[in-house]
Formats: structure tokens, C-alpha cells, sequence
């Protein structure tokens, strides 16, 4: 499990029920042990990853914090692009970094997350941007902000997308544009997991965000996505559909940092088991 941490622009117009600063408290709550990531990777037995990419806060004094801050956060991208092609690039290569890292220490199963306050919002823009669909059909309430929340949200996302206008073909583009460094590196941890032929884990609304930024880049790691569940957030049936992959379960979950991938990696477990020693009618019948 590896959590990327970043922060985002766009969170000082309030799309958020909680302040920026919580980004930096919820990565030491992480790494203390306290976060429900960490508690379910202790419970699944999966090393637990956490990486700074861009949380606006100086966390070099953290011990066990992976440092890879590209930038204290990215730009508000309703003024101006979220960050430069160059350090949206930076990001992914972060993610394909790690992954070949830790799966040439022996890692089988890479499940990304993420921290950082206003992700929703990017990841909400950079589906829309993505796949050309109505920005109100993809965004949903996030951390739980009220009606007006919601709706100033979409706003923003709306005029962000209608300043840049990036193409739904150049995926680096428009996470460039509208996305975040901790979606850049999620991506990245896909590209760099399939490219080894290791699996990923789908998490929420967010990681799906990557994972069509990290398709667009590199359509044939389509086979070694695994969607994990179904969030409450709306944008999660448009990844489904592109990725082509049908969630295991629907739990109503909606709190990210690969919670969800954390729960399928049990299930993952079990088919593995199941293929590799139950006994097939063919041979039964020859026995």
C-alpha cells in the first residue's frame, strides 16, 4: 500500500469541510499507526508506503516519510495550471520509481492511495477533463460538504476546465492542467507496477483519477487493473467504464487513502489460492 500526499491549490475556495493544514496532521496520524490505511495494512500484511509529493508543509523531520516533495502543493488551477507538464511528469516518474523499488524488493501487489485535503476536487476535474463528461455528473460531495459546497465545487471545476481547455487526449495535459501531484504519483505507481507485470488495486474515486491518466499514457496496462469497490463518489462509474473493470464490492465507503484496495486484498489472496490448488472437473475425472 503507498500513500501519496499532496496538497492542492484549489482548497483555499473552501471545496473542502476541513482546512489544508489537515494534510500534514493526517501523514504523521499514518505514520504514527493511528489512520485506518494503517490499521488495515497491518491487519492484510501488506507493507504500508508513505510518500510526500507535494503536501505544503515541511516534513523532512518525519521519520519513515518517503521524500519526493515536487512542489508545497499545487497552483489554483481555476488562475492558472495546477502545475507545469514538467513537474506533472516529475510526479509520475516518482510513482514508477517506487513501484519498481519495492517490486524488486519483492513486492507482488501494489495497492496506491493518497492524503491531501481538495483531492476530490482535482480528481473530479481531471475525470471530466478525461472523458468529456458533465463536470456535476462526476463530482461528488467529498469530505461531506453541504449543498452549496457541492455546488461551488462544480463551479470551479467548470471554469478551471473552461480556462485551460486541455485534450481528453493528452492525459500528462490535463493533469497538468486540473490534477495533483498525489494523483501523478498513483499513476505513476501503475505504469511502473504493470510494467513489471504486478497487479494494481483500484482504490476510490481518486486513485480511479490515475488510473485514466496512467491508461491514457499507456493503454496496455489496462489487464493488471483490478477495481477494488464502489465509492459513494460519482465519478467512480465513468472510471469503471473506461477502465473496463467491475468493482468487488460495494460498501458505501467513500474515505480513500486505499482503504478499499486494503479490504480486496483478501479476496485477491483467496483467488490466488483457489486457482493455484482446487482440483478442476478435467482433473477429478482422471483421478
Amino acid at each position: 500500500m503507498v500513500i501519496m500526499a499532496a496538497d492542492h491549490g484549489v482548497a483555499r475556495h473552501g471545496v473542502s469541510a476541513f482546512p489544508q493544514a489537515v494534510t500534514a496532521q493526517m501523514v504523521r496520524n499514518v505514520l504514527r499507526g493511528g489512520a485506518a490505511s494503517s490499521v488495515l495494512a497491518r491487519h492484510a500484511h501488506a507493507e504500508l508506503v508513505v510518500v510526500d509529493v507535494g503536501v505544503d508543509a515541511d516534513l523532512s523531520d518525519l521519520p519513515g516519510l518517503r521524500q519526493h516533495k515536487i512542489a508545497f502543493g499545487t497552483h489554483d488551477m481555476t488562475r492558472e495550471p495546477a502545475m507545469s507538464r514538467e513537474q506533472a511528469w516529475r510526479a509520475v516518474e516518482v510513482g514508477i520509481n517506487i513501484a519498481s523499488e519495492l517490486i524488486a524488493a519483492g513486492a507482488d501487489l501494489i495497492a496506491p492511495g493518497e492524503k491531501g485535503i481538495g483531492n476530490t476536487t482535482a480528481a473530479s476535474a481531471v475525470i471530466a477533463g478525461l472523458c468529456g463528461l458533465p463536470v456535476a455528473s462526476v463530482t461528488g460531495r467529498g469530505t461531506g460538504i453541504d449543498e452549496a459546497g457541492w455546488g461551488r465545487k462544480v463551479a470551479l471545476i467548470e471554469a478551471a476546465l473552461a480556462l485551460h481547455r486541455p485534450d481528453p487526449a493528452d492525459g500528462l495535459g490535463v493533469l497538468a492542467a486540473v490534477g495533483g501531484f498525489d494523483i501523478g504519483g498513483m499513476a505513476g505507481l501503475m505504469l511502473g507496477a504493470a510494467a513489471r507485470r504486478v497487479p494494481v488495486l483500484i482504490d476510490g474515486v481518486i486513485a480511479g483519477a490515475a488510473a485514466l491518466v496512467a491508461l491514457n499514457l499507456a493503454p496496455a496496462i489496462q489487464p493488471y487493473l483490478i477495481a477494488t469497490h464502489r465509492s459513494v463518489e460519482r465519478g467512480h462509474a465513468a472510471v469503471f467504464e473506461r477502465i473496463g473493470s467491475t468493482p468487488l464490492f460495494d460498501l458505501q465507503m467513500r474515505l480513500g487513502e486505499a482503504s478499499g484496495a486494503a479490504l480486496a486484498i483478501p479476496l485477491c489472496q483467496v483467488a490466488c489460492t483457489l486457482v493455484g490448488k482446487i482440483t478442476t472437473t478435467q482433473e477429478f475425472s482422471h483421478a
